[in-house]
């Protein structure tokens, strides 16, 4: 438990983590909010169907998004900080030096950082859906559901989605145990998850792409989406799992044999 609260408090320390949380409840709610008032706006005056593919239930739906990012910011800084030189007042050694001093054992040192990220992530995706369910039906007004029934008629789909950001955010701590450096996954992940897809791009052409994990993740909790094909759920769920799994046994193999 030592461990596990020294591994928090280092994480909850850092600036990234007010950037997630920002994410997760400030931006998350207010981008729901937004889209309800639009929807709310398009049905007063008589327009009909879903506005941008969703219904009303799935007003909040879209504050998943950010937690995928702030999952992602968390994944990588929770091992980059390690490797960020300190000021040259404290030395300007890194951090990874100190922690392997006092924990060794690298294996358990992983593993509570995994463990770490989980309980976070989980924590702030969960609130960043929250917040986008009550302020999007809060603005769609009428037209809205009680925050309860919007979460009765998503169902599954709720927890789904915390799954996908927990392991979105497990898989850019393991590709950053690799690389030692923040930049490149932090660039790489957001962008493929929040602008330019490759798997979305690769699905055009070959229906492999399906089995990429953000691809397979996303049906556990997108109604309709722009991919060509998908997996089942249950399917996704299980090729995400791999994913993860794998990413931080490579993470795990590289931390463990490298030198600091």
């Amino acid at each position: 438990m030592g461990l596990l609260n020294a591994e928090l408090r280092k994480l909850l320390s850092l600036r990234a983590s007010l950037v997630a949380a920002a994410l997760c409840l400030v931006a998350a709610p207010a981008v729901a909010a937004v889209n309800g008032n639009a929807l709310r706006s398009r049905v007063a005056e008589g327009g009909t169907g879903p506005e941008g593919g969703l219904s009303a239930a799935e007003r909040g739906l879209e504050g998943v998004m950010f937690a995928v990012v702030a999952g992602i910011v968390l994944g990588v800084v929770v091992m980059s900080s390690e490797y960020t030189a300190n000021d040259g007042d404290v030395g300007g050694g890194r951090q990874i030096v100190a922690t392997l001093t006092g924990v060794p054992r690298r294996g358990a040192l992983l593993l509570a950082k995994a463990t770490v990220l989980t309980l976070v992530t989980a924590v702030l995706s969960s609130a960043a859906i929250a917040t986008g369910i009550v302020a999007g039906q809060a603005v769609l007004g009428p037209f809205g559901l009680a925050p309860w029934q919007a979460a009765g008629e998503l169902g599954w789909r709720l927890p789904g989605a915390v799954f996908y950001c927990v392991c979105t955010a497990l898989i850019a701590l393991g590709v950053t145990t690799v690389t030692r450096n923040g930049l490149i996954p932090l660039v790489v992940l957001i962008v493929n998850s929040s602008a330019i897809s490759v798997s979305l791009l690769l699905s055009k052409v070959t229906s492999w792409a399906k089995y990429l994990p953000d691809a397979a993740g996303i049906p556990l909790f997108a109604g309709e989406t722009a991919y060509t094909e998908q997996l089942p759920p249950l399917a996704g769920a299980t090729v995400l799992t791999a994913w993860t799994a794998l990413g931080l046994a490579v993470g795990a193999v590289a931390f463990i044999r490298r030198d600091a």
